[in-house]
């Protein structure tokens, strides 16, 4: 794996740049018509196990390379990357000592909006544009939990340019200004679907590349692991993963009972 200490560093050139807004600082979302895919958030349904299996693993990882931005994608679409970015984000806001940030920053086919029950139409997307838009009125904490959103709303834009802009750098910026004890979670779009995740991950401490059983290539593998390099890949995700029969975790029902009520 690369040191961490060779990526480019956001923060160089800019030593007075203030962290991104946080809890108390954006919009209250009470109580979001969330989507029934969101489990990350309920810690006793079975559903939620995978989850926070995988957010001791990145907590275990990210203690060893010192990063906390961490981007998620796909080489494909419909991969689920954008299901695993959320649920994942909500499990990590479950620890009291992790403030935990979810940024959206597919902008052609942002989904995370609709998985939180957010409405715009105001986004990131509108942010990067330079419209006189402050972090905090698009940041949203979910409910009372330790997770601030800040949705994008798709809209025709000319994405490429904007993941290049000073607007940008700047997000990234202040997400890394946030500290060791922040995870900020960025949903990218697909590897192959434009560059716009390849130009965002040289500024990130590491990817997390979501792959769909039975779908995604070897070669497509391959082929994003060479076009994200040489952001660091702390690991794989395998997505609609068929294990024993009935469970589609692989668990065979053993473990039910230690998390009913």
């Amino acid at each position: 794996m690369n040191s961490l200490t060779n990526l480019p560093n956001p923060l160089a050139g800019r030593p007075d740049v203030s962290p991104l807004p946080g809890i108390g600082e954006v919009t209250d979302v009470e109580q979001p018509e969330i989507s029934a895919k969101l489990v990350g958030f309920e810690s006793k349904d079975a559903r939620s196990r995978p989850f926070n299996l995988l957010r001791a693993q990145l907590i275990k990882k990210l203690a060893e390379t010192g990063g906390h931005l961490i981007g998620i994608t796909s080489p494909a679409p419909n991969a689920g990357k954008s299901f695993v970015a959320s649920n994942l984000a909500a499990s990590m806001s479950q620890l009291s000592n992790r403030r935990t940030v979810l940024i959206d920053l597919d902008l052609r086919r942002a989904t995370i909006a609709d998985i939180f029950g957010l409405e715009g139409p105001e986004g990131v997307t509108e942010y990067l544009l330079g419209d006189e838009l402050s972090l905090s009125q698009i940041g949203r904490r979910i409910g009372a939990s330790n997770l601030v959103v800040y949705p994008t709303f798709p809209a025709p834009v000319n994405s490429a340019e904007l993941m290049v802009s000073d607007r940008l750098l700047d997000l990234v910026a202040r997400a890394r200004a946030l500290g060791e004890d922040a995870v900020v979670i960025f949903d990218l779009p697909p590897v192959f679907a434009n560059d716009d995740a390849i130009l965002v991950a040289e500024q990130l401490d590491g990817i997390l590349l979501v792959v769909e059983q039975g779908v995604t290539t070897k070669k497509q593998l391959q082929s994003s692991l060479q076009l994200l390099h040489p952001t660091p890949l702390l690991g794989t995700i395998f997505n609609r993963f068929t294990g024993g029969s009935g469970d589609p975790y692989g668990y065979g029902g053993k473990y039910d009972g230690y998390y009913s009520d």
